[in-house]
Formats: C-alpha cells, structure tokens, sequence
C-alpha cells in the first residue's frame, strides 16, 4: 500500500516513514509546497491530510492533481504521530 502524507512537521518526517513501514506502507511526506509537488504525488491508495500544518494552497494543489483517481482521503488537524498510526490502522489490515 503506497501512502501519501501532506502537512506535518519538518522534524518528523523520518518518524512518519518509519511507522507506515511497520505497517507495511511505502509513504512519500511532503510537508513544504513546491513547485513539481502536483507531478511528484503519483497515484496513492491513502492520501493524509494534517490539516492543521498545511496550507489550504497545498491542499487545492494536491487534491486537484488526486482528482480523478479512486483513493481514500483521510484528514486529519493533529499531525502527531498517535494520530498518523489511528489512521494506519483504521485504513489498513493491521
């Protein structure tokens, strides 16, 4: 399962990928907008959204390049790392 993480924070990104790998998740972080974001995000099964460290630029920008594909959405404000693992396991087999 292939994950996409927007928002979150700088320092953490090391922690996010390591837990969606314990959960048997290859996961891109993009927690800073750039310019080749949109092309960079692919095609994901999970995208999360920490709503609460993201722009709502970064958020029209990766939703508009998700558009047309079948993905699941998960938003969520905290980008702790509790919340990260709830959404893992809600989303996933275990």
């Amino acid at each position: 399962m292939s994950v996409v993480i927007v928002g979150g924070n700088d320092c953490m990104v090391c922690q996010y990928k390591n837990l969606c790998k314990q959960y048997g998740c290859r996961a891109k972080v993009f927690t800073q907008m750039t310019s080749t974001m949109k092309n960079q995000i692919g095609s994901p099964d999970l995208l999360v959204l920490f709503t609460g460290t993201v722009s709502h630029k970064m958020v029209r920008c990766v939703l508009s390049g998700c558009k047309n594909q079948d993905l699941q959405i998960a938003r969520c404000h905290s980008s702790s790392l509790s919340a990260l693992r709830s959404i893992l396991e809600e989303h996933t087999a275990g």
